[in-house]
């Protein structure tokens, strides 16, 4: 009989005690590191649901993925294969990256090389650019301030970085309104090279009507976890952005970039701050699947260290797991 072994684990991090999500400050990241044996092969996942934005709680995704995996144990008996369906999406995709490395379909190389995250100071943006090779992507968050300084921002980067192609993410936090005010502060020229702004205003329909008022192209992020979402090919429409933990398993994931490409529209991977075991799968994931598109990773510097996986380049101490932040489960 084949023998399986799994274990769950616990961390708790400190995060920059400035990170908002949601209109309210995140000042710990918690998650479940998930780790499965068969045989000689084994597997990591990272299941992190995100307050604000997962529906789940850590403690509903606690305790749906021991049950899986303690299906997953008997399930050997029978030689059938668990379905990811009905699960919380930070679950199936942590499960699921687990088995993906288990069978050797999660390949070693990542891509590294992110879009630098910006908060809205200038000073921090163009220090991160300045090391940059290559591309010059950033990621700016707007809609946290008045639009019209969101606006004044972007163009004065823009302005000021001739070759640098910016992505904004707005959280749908913008009647059409004060999405057009951001818009009236970014000179024509410079509009072409915002790569995408990230559901810029309260509902999918304002948020095309901007961008064929302003021909500033949108991205779908949000729009992907409703569950009317229809795919299809839209003008004005650039890119979809994929955050696992909020999108479901890594086969659901992989479908959907490959419908963006079939239709000519980038996928762009991005974090939902995830430690850096789940980013550095996130960078496999993102070298393996979308070859060409600078991922959206650059989170980790918000968190006080690393988890068991080093991030390349980083100097964040690394925790291992007899480190006190980290608890065993089962």
């Amino acid at each position: 009989m084949t023998i399986r072994q799994y274990h769950l684990y616990r961390y708790s991090i400190p995060v920059d005690s400035q990170l908002i999500l949601r209109d309210r400050f995140l000042k710990r990241r918690e998650g479940l590191l998930v780790h499965i044996q068969c045989q000689d092969n084994e597997g990591w996942g990272e299941i992190a649901p995100l307050p604000g934005f997962s529906a789940e709680s850590l403690e509903m995704a606690e305790n749906q993925a021991i049950q899986w995996l303690a299906d997953w144990d008997m399930a050997r008996s029978r030689d059938e294969k668990l379905s990811f369906d009905g699960l919380y999406p930070s679950v199936a995709f942590g499960l699921s990256c687990a088995l993906a490395e288990l069978k050797g379909k999660l390949n070693t190389e990542g891509n590294y090389h992110t879009a630098p995250l910006c908060y809205g100071d200038p000073d921090e943006l163009y220090e991160s650019l300045a090391h940059l090779s290559g591309e010059k992507v950033a990621k700016i968050k707007v809609g946290m301030y008045e639009a019209n300084r969101d606006g004044l921002i972007a163009d004065m980067f823009l302005e000021a970085i001739p070759d640098l192609q910016l992505r904004l993410d707005a959280n749908r936090r913008w009647s059409l309104e004060k999405a057009l005010l951001f818009a009236a502060k970014v000179k024509p020229p410079h509009r072409s090279r915002i790569q995408f702004l990230e559901e810029p205003c309260k509902t999918p329909e304002l948020s095309r009507e901007f961008a064929a008022q302003t021909g500033i192209a949108i991205a779908w992020d949000e729009s992907l976890r409703e569950p009317n979402f229809q795919f299809k090919k839209e003008p004005n429409l650039s890119a979809i952005v994929i955050k696992p933990t909020l999108i479901g398993s890594l086969e659901h994931c992989i479908e959907l970039i490959e419908q963006a490409h079939a239709l000519g529209i980038k996928a762009v991977l991005s974090s939902s701050i995830e430690s850096s075991l789940g980013l550095t799968q996130l960078a496999r994931i993102a070298r393996q699947y979308t070859p060409n598109m600078t991922p959206g990773l650059d989170t980790l510097d918000l968190m006080d260290y690393q988890v068991l996986r080093p991030w390349k380049g980083s100097t964040l101490p690394l925790l291992d797991l007899d480190s006190e932040l980290i608890t065993k489960i089962i």
